[in-house]
């Protein structure tokens, strides 16, 4: 940057951008997205909402059709609170990180119980609220409620980083990138300026190969000026994920069915559908003679060849998979038909367990 930035002074004299010139390109280019109000229209906070908790670590083009059928089955607030946690995790199977969609359930029905359906307009009203933390609550009270709120995600780090040629590399850079995210807020029209700097980012101030000749804030952009757009955000070392193991056990009954069971409420993939497995182990898996305690039942095990490899936000999962037959378990669950195994709220490692075994 043209001054070092400090955490006294952390807001660079670059002169800033100008907004005006951005939201007149939002008038032209602004992306049609099924939870965004059309011009002139007021934005339903319900359906801000959903998209901000479906939007969490997930692409917008993920997270359309999952958006679609939610708004479909439950369009609003008051219908989702009725409906049962089971059917709102099946929905949601697919998008991962289920405690978004366990939380969005709980704050649907304080919402109806205890808002008559109206979402509080205050941070700390929305802050109180199961799921909604400092992003989301700026995300609604920008876009939903027109109110002069920072709203800041990966988008908005990426252009303000090269706005102003951040040089401290991410994370660390966070504080320094929202501040300059305050520093550019215009005098109105809080929510199309949110929307138009997430659509800047995402359309032209890409990660790859950023459309430079086509933005409203080329001549403003010091990364730009230096030659390097692309450098930008600067990014700390990646730490490699940690590995983790685990065995996951397949029972097939005499007539082909599946057992299931109910993973724990708290934990990995807490409260859903699944086979049952190992404790995940950092190194390597139990010895098979411990794995065995957590056999749904007894029995020969026979190891597929081929096993699961699935990556969380903070961990990569290993799964050898093993299958049996019995006509009984040792653990409370169900049995089902192998056509209606998916039609079950699986989380995306299961499906690639059972998609395994199903074809073994």
């Amino acid at each position: 940057m043209t001054e070092k930035m400090n955490q006294d002074n952390p807001i660079n004299p670059h002169k800033k951008p100008s907004a005006a010139k951005l939201l007149a390109w939002y008038d032209k280019n602004r992306r049609g997205l099924p939870w965004r109000a059309l011009a002139g229209e007021t934005p339903d906070p319900y359906r801000v909402w959903l998209s901000e908790m479906m939007l969490q670590q997930t692409t917008v083009a993920t997270v359309a059709p999952y958006f679609n059928k939610f708004i479909k089955r439950w369009p609003t607030v008051q219908t989702l609170a009725r409906a049962r946690l089971a059917s709102v995790l099946k929905m949601w199977a697919g998008l991962g990180y289920y405690r978004r969609a366990r939380a969005l359930h709980e704050t649907a029905r304080v919402i109806a119980r205890e808002y008559g359906g109206v979402f509080p307009r205050d941070e700390a009203g929305l802050k109180a609220l199961a799921g909604i933390g400092d992003y989301t609550a700026a995300a609604l009270g920008a876009i939903a409620f027109d109110q002069k709120t920072n709203v800041v995600d990966g988008n908005v780090e990426r252009v303000m980083a090269r706005i102003f040629a951040v040089e401290e590399p991410l994370p660390k850079a966070k504080k320094i990138l929202n501040a300059l995210a305050a520093h550019c807020l215009p005098r109105a029209r809080f929510g199309d300026y949110a929307q138009s700097l997430m659509d800047l980012g995402a359309t032209l101030c890409s990660p790859r190969s950023p459309r430079c000749d086509l933005c409203p804030w080329a001549k403003d952009c010091l990364a730009r000026q230096k030659g390097g757009a692309e450098g930008f955000p600067k990014r700390a070392k990646r730490v490699k994920k940690p590995q983790k193991k685990a065995i996951a056990f397949v029972l097939f009954d005499r007539k082909g069915r599946v057992f299931l069971q109910k993973r724990p409420e708290k934990g990995l993939l807490a409260g859903m559908m699944g086979v049952p497995t190992t404790p995940l182990k950092a190194r390597k898996p139990l010895s098979w003679e411990e794995a065995l305690a957590y056999a749904p039942a007894l029995g020969a095990w026979t190891s597929l060849k081929t096993g699961v490899h699935h990556t969380f936000t903070h961990f990569d999962l290993e799964l050898s998979v093993v299958i049996s037959r019995a006509d009984h378990s040792v653990f409370e669950g169900v049995w089902i038909a192998p056509e209606k195994v998916f039609a079950q709220a699986l989380p995306s490692v299961m499906k690639k367990v059972l998609k395994g075994a199903l074809q073994s």
